[in-house]
């Protein structure tokens, strides 16, 4: 008998958590046609089959990533703090609010023989546009890593990826901007740009063997199935933070930038584990006057950031709020503009709260224009207000 022509299909299926959005449902499909009475020769591990990959559909809205019922046991109403609101000036500065559907993927294939787990000393690199990937796949053992092509906003692209330093890992991080790094970096004097927002999938020991074990089979198309569950994560996390203004006739206007300190500087693809450098990540932030707040009306500063999270965690497999071990403190600063054409810098230490939201979320700071005096000095800012104690002993506090 002839060897047979081998075929293996991977396609991949999205389906509902109640904590971590839709997962992918991968399946390796072998397709084995026999033709003409030629003897058969032994199968070698050096033999190969086609595989072919069915890329996910990723639909992830904020509600269901943002489920913190597990961890807390309640249930996490984003919506009702979000005052700040998202209009079409804010989608056209900062893009949507939410995360946005990949449509091209990196795949990067490890052999591994007959051992697994294993470390890798080779890879198979492709990217994907569309949903199917067709490749060669030897008998044995085999780790799939896949994550989303960035589409850099203007034709920059922020995030970059470390391939080189080990096979065994993809590492994903930002550069340095030109923007100070005010407060919490005691590595660098400069912050960080924001990531784009980046998703992988991570599966070890796949094995693609000849006796079939595991495939179960398909008779209306004639084809031996394999299922492996693998769930596309967002490894990085939305913040949307929001100043709420009370009683303000006293700033005018900011100067459009911020930054958030003590988030990871880069993050592990592999595992989505964050790195443990702490930087301050910038963004830009919009700000709203004669905001409805449950009948008052105030003046908003708000913005959108995404960051690799907190410090040596992976807030995908968080449970339990003692597992979120953050050393680092978090602060926003904002420059704002008063009416008398002075400037301050303000200061908000906002770390419970984003601690208590370690995969992102709502930071909201409420700030009593009235507590706050205007400045008189003519030269560069006032002063730097610090809400909550900052411990350099030299900024103004005032009460919230």
């Amino acid at each position: 008998m002839r060897r047979p022509t081998i075929h293996t299909t991977l396609p991949a299926a999205w389906h509902q958590s109640c904590s971590l959005g839709r997962a992918v449902w991968v399946l390796l499909l072998l397709l084995l046609t026999t033709a003409g009475c030629e003897r058969e020769p032994q199968l070698h591990l050096y033999d190969s089959g086609d595989v072919e990959i069915q890329l996910p559909v990723i639909d992830l809205d904020l509600e269901a990533y943002w489920d913190y019922s597990i961890t807390y046991g309640l249930v996490y109403d984003w919506q009702a703090e979000w005052y700040y609101g998202w209009d079409q000036e804010d989608e056209r500065l900062f893009g949507p609010i939410g995360y946005v559907e990949p449509t091209v993927f990196n795949l990067r294939r490890y052999y591994t023989g007959g051992i697994t787990p294993a470390h890798h000393t080779q890879v198979l690199s492709n990217t994907v546009n569309g949903k199917t990937f067709r490749g060669k796949y030897n008998w044995g053992f085999w780790d799939i890593l896949a994550w989303n092509d960035i589409e850099a906003v203007g034709g920059v692209q922020s995030l970059n990826f470390d391939e080189t330093s080990s096979l065994d890992s993809v590492v994903a991080y930002t550069n340095m901007s030109m923007h100070a790094s005010r407060y919490h970096a005691p590595r660098f004097t400069r912050s960080f740009y924001e990531p784009e927002a980046l998703f992988s999938a991570y599966e070890e020991g796949v094995e693609i063997n000849r006796n079939l074990e595991d495939f179960e089979y398909d008779a209306e198309r004639n084809v031996y199935v394999k299922k492996l569950n693998m769930t596309l994560h967002p490894i990085t996390y939305i913040y949307l933070t929001q100043i709420i203004l009370h009683h303000n006739n006293k700033i005018i206007s900011i100067d459009g930038t911020s930054n958030l300190s003590g988030m990871a500087r880069s993050v592990n693809v592999n595992t989505g584990l964050a790195g443990n450098d702490a930087i301050s990540v910038y963004y830009n932030m919009n700000m709203k006057k004669n905001c409805d707040m449950d009948g008052e009306t105030v003046d908003i500063i708000g913005g959108r950031l995404l960051t690799f999270g907190i410090c040596n965690l992976n807030p995908n497999l968080v449970t339990r709020p003692e597992q979120v071990k953050d050393v680092n403190r978090h602060y926003i600063d904002v420059n704002m503009k008063f009416r008398n054409s002075m400037d301050s810098t303000f200061v908000f230490d906002v770390t419970d709260q984003v601690r208590k939201r370690f995969k992102g979320g709502v930071i909201t700071v409420e700030l009593d224009m009235d507590t706050v005096k205007m400045p008189d000095t003519r030269n560069g800012s006032a002063f730097d207000a610090v809400v909550k104690d900052y411990e350099d002993g030299g900024t103004h506090e005032f009460e919230m």
